[in-house]
């Protein structure tokens, strides 16, 4: 089952940092139910948007989690990166499982 939530579906939005952290936090309080996303999952989301968003032919962005052998310090092991999945396949399974919603109104 897949949720679609509608602009008007969200209450409020809530970006912090909770006491003793270092990270953004992001709270999503819709009608039905709150999310809250780390800031690492955030800022994969804002990566994959503006990649979208901003080039010239790109329609697709795909991200995968899995642990990193070595990353920065001060950053999760685990990471969503690019996937590596052609833009078609990964298109294509989406509008698939999403055949049964109305997403263009979404």
């Amino acid at each position: 089952m897949v949720s679609i939530y509608r602009n008007e579906d969200i209450i409020r939005i809530v970006a912090f940092i909770p006491p003793g952290h270092k990270h953004v936090r992001l709270l999503i309080e819709a009608k039905d139910q709150s999310i809250l996303l780390q800031e690492a999952t955030t800022a994969a989301i804002v990566r994959a948007y503006v990649n979208v968003t901003t080039h010239p032919t790109r329609r697709v962005v795909e991200l995968t989690g899995g642990y990193v052998d070595s990353g920065k310090n001060g950053y999760a092991r685990y990471q969503l990166i690019e996937s590596g999945r052609g833009e078609d396949e990964v298109l294509a399974e989406v509008l698939d499982m999403l055949e049964q919603y109305r997403y263009d109104d979404a």
